[in-house]
């Protein structure tokens, strides 16, 4: 039987792209973030200027995407770039923690926000076997057809965009009594802006806008890559900080900041204070009902990375098959068996911070390699150049990196677990290696 030609759209792709962003880190990270920081402006802050990082993260991967229209993202972008071994620790990297990660965090924050509704208390147990089923689900349906899972993606996707902008319309309309929070400039702000509780929550925000390169992740199964993955970068990119400067503000008009600190379900903790006990039940299931997408599209790019590593090494090979519709089903099961590992394994908070710092470095790392490029290939064909380069590429590089040296100063047992993960890589890419030339030996 032949195999399938058939192709995801635009809409398909910016909605992996939106639904990749919008998930976890904008529904929990806010309780983290005011442990530290109770100013509204500064919170809103770092909120805008996570998105102005984000897009310019996806202005630059927009070059280098379109230049090497090839499925993998960091992998197949750095392998060309810089070296296949640093290409290879990217790919690795976004197998074990990019994906497999924030695949797990974000099944568990839909069975937090699922079991609210129950009157019974509800036991970590019972969160984790409902997170595993959902993972369980939705590797079945991408691991089949390629029409059932592109449509999936885009109406959950589509109904996530739509919920949220009409829970923060009710929300200011319907609400009698808002928090007295000042979301102007207050003295103090400064030096909250230069400090570390700054930096560790800008890493939170960055995770929760990580996704924003998710189209680089399956540009070889997109129609017309080159011309399309600029516009799918950017519309992602910006409808999500929208979306996530109204959350906050939402969040933070409806509920104390004192109730909100430190907890991780904060749409739920906003939602009671504004539409009261019941009413907050129901949209406790909603924002886990968003989640699903969340979930969704993270199987749906991940294992592609995957996939092209088994392309490229014969012991890999396995996870390079593909069923008749093109869809590498065997990378789809690895991904979420890692998935259901972080799930019954991982601390909620640990990993977030982990994963955040661990993929802003790897996104560092990329965004420089626009630099790289243009100085060894000055003359390639680049369909799309970066807008206003090299602006965009040095904002993120500047900011990026002083928050990454915070991390590492402030959170030394998070960063060094960063650097295992690369040299674990390494180790592996060594080993795979010898393994190639002992065969061809």
């Amino acid at each position: 039987m032949p195999m399938s030609t058939e192709k995801f759209h635009f809409p398909t792709i910016t909605a992996i792209v939106i639904a990749n962003m919008v998930g976890t880190g904008v529904f929990t990270s806010l309780g983290f973030q005011l442990i530290d920081i109770e100013s509204g402006f500064v919170i809103l802050s770092l909120w805008a200027i996570g998105g102005l990082i984000a897009v310019c993260g996806a202005m630059t991967y927009a070059e280098l995407g379109a230049a090497f229209p090839r499925s993998g993202g960091e992998y197949n972008l750095l392998s060309e770039i810089y070296h296949p071994a640093i290409g290879f620790v990217a790919g690795f990297t976004s197998v074990t923690i990019g994906f497999a990660g924030p695949s797990a965090l974000a099944a568990i924050t839909f069975a937090a926000y699922a079991t609210s509704i129950l009157e019974v208390e509800p036991s970590v147990w019972m969160e984790r076997v409902l997170a595993i089923a959902l993972v369980a689900v939705l590797t079945i349906v991408h691991a089949g057809k390629r029409r059932n899972s592109g449509g999936v993606q885009v109406v959950f996707t589509a109904l996530k965009v739509a919920v949220i902008a009409g829970f923060c319309l009710l929300v200011v309309l319907l609400l009698d009594r808002p928090q007295p929070v000042s979301f102007l400039p207050s003295p103090g702000d400064g030096k909250l802006f230069t400090s570390s509780a700054f930096a560790i929550s800008l890493i939170y925000v960055s995770y929760a806008y990580t996704g924003w390169n998710a189209a680089t992740y399956l540009s070889s199964e997109l129609e017309d890559p080159q011309r399309s993955l600029p516009g799918i970068l950017l519309t992602g990119t910006l409808v999500v900080t929208l979306l996530y400067v109204a959350l906050n503000f939402v969040f933070l008009y409806a509920a104390p900041m004192a109730e909100l600190r430190g907890q991780v379900e904060v749409g739920l903790i906003a939602a009671k204070a504004a539409f009261g006990e019941i009413g907050g039940r129901v949209a406790g299931l909603v924002l886990a009902m968003l989640l699903i997408s969340t979930v969704s599209a993270m199987l749906m790019a991940g294992p592609r990375v995957l996939q092209v590593m088994g392309q490229d090494f014969h012991l890999l090979r396995m996870s390079a098959r593909i069923n008749k519709d093109g869809i590498p089903s065997t990378a789809i099961y690895i991904q979420s068996a890692l998935a259901i590992v972080f799930i019954l394994t991982s601390s909620f908070e640990s990993v977030l911070l982990f994963a955040g710092f661990t993929l802003a470095l790897n996104s560092f790392v990329t965004v420089f390699a626009v630099f790289v490029l243009r100085w060894r290939q000055p003359g390639l064909y680049r369909p799309y150049r970066t807008f206003l380069y090299p602006l965009p590429p040095l904002i993120y590089l500047a900011v990026m990196g002083w928050t990454l040296w915070y991390v590492l100063m402030s959170r030394p047992i998070e960063g060094l677990f960063g650097v295992g993960i690369i040299v674990s890589g390494l180790l592996v890419y060594a080993v795979l290696r010898w393994q190639a030339r002992a065969t061809t030996a």
